[in-house]
């Protein structure tokens, strides 16, 4: 049946032009299935673009603040247009790296261990002075990183306790709350979640050419290698889509999301993150998955856009 579909992408994030072209590549998978599609770059006349075009849905392809936050989910919300993934209240948790990993701990998925700065900390409570002890309870290198953040955007590696200041400096440019994170090695694993009743995809291993993987190795094509399904046992990959489920539902999250998880040398899982609107770009690895699947584009964005409707 052919719907009036708001393809919403841009904003004013730090990731708008990854969400331009996520947001152009749905928009034209929903021409080709039918729908009636108006693209809006959202800025301060978003709400009265959607009173005018009186949408029968909103397919959301913004990625990073006001995306994924939880801000146009509640906008939506008021509207009473419905929108694909997740609500506000698990768009607020996964965006909040610091509250999903406590979250994590207490639902016991499995996590590195972090500790967590606001600014005030440091300008009003000496924070600075536990720098050392944070340091010899994580190890070295720490990964410093804005809690508020995605695509990898502000992460930095302190190598030792004097490259901290630069680190927590670089991470709080990009937000006013910073995590400490205990280094893992290991193998970057993604596990894309789909479907009104959640399923894992096929598992993807990015590999990057840098030490990091950083926002060019994942939005420029040739800085990383991808395999899918990732060449790891099977046991493996059943206890990664199983961790990978536990937190996709721990957090409340729907439609469809990437777990991101590092599998160490022993082993060993530990999830990061989740991401509850990843990429729709040609790079991005959501669509990776499907692929390996044998789901086509169209048919991956029609899925996410019934599970929307049907609640």
């Amino acid at each position: 049946m052919s719907m009036k579909i708001a393809v919403l992408k841009g904003g004013r994030s730090l990731e708008r032009n990854i969400s331009l072209r996520s947001g152009t590549r749905v928009e034209k998978a929903l021409a080709e299935l039918g729908h009636k599609v108006e693209g809006i770059d959202v800025d301060e006349r978003l709400v009265k673009r959607l009173k005018e075009f009186k949408p029968d849905a909103a397919f959301i392809a913004m990625h990073g603040r006001s995306g994924e936050d939880g801000t146009v989910q509640e906008l939506l919300d008021i509207l009473g247009i419905p929108y694909t993934g997740s609500d506000v209240l698990p768009s607020i948790r996964c965006m909040d790296k610091v509250l999903s990993k406590h979250m994590f701990e207490a639902g016991g998925i499995p996590t590195p261990a972090f500790y967590a700065f606001n600014r005030n900390a440091f300008q009003e409570l000496g924070a600075v002075d536990t720098m050392p002890i944070v340091a010899e309870a994580l190890g070295l290198p720490i990964v410093v990183k804005p809690a508020g953040q995605g695509s990898a955007l502000g992460i930095r590696f302190a190598h030792a306790i004097e490259e901290l200041p630069a680190a927590l400096i670089s991470a709080f440019s990009f937000d006013n709350k910073v995590l400490l994170e205990k280094y893992v090695k290991g193998r970057e694993l993604a596990v894309s979640i789909l479907g009104k009743e959640p399923r894992a995809l096929p598992i993807v291993e990015a590999i990057p050419k840098t030490e990091f993987f950083d926002f060019e190795a994942r939005y420029t094509m040739g800085r990383a290698d991808y395999v899918v399904p990732a060449e790891i046992p099977g046991d493996v990959a059943a206890r990664a889509v199983e961790v990978s489920l536990n937190a996709f539902n721990l957090l409340g999250c729907a439609g469809f999301g990437r777990v991101d998880l590092i599998l160490d040398e022993s082993g060993n899982l530990s999830c990061l993150e989740i991401n509850t609107i990843p990429g729709f770009t040609d790079t991005s690895l959501l669509p990776m998955a499907t692929d390996s699947a044998g789901i086509g584009f169209n048919q991956l964005v029609d899925e996410i856009l019934q599970a929307a409707l049907e609640g």
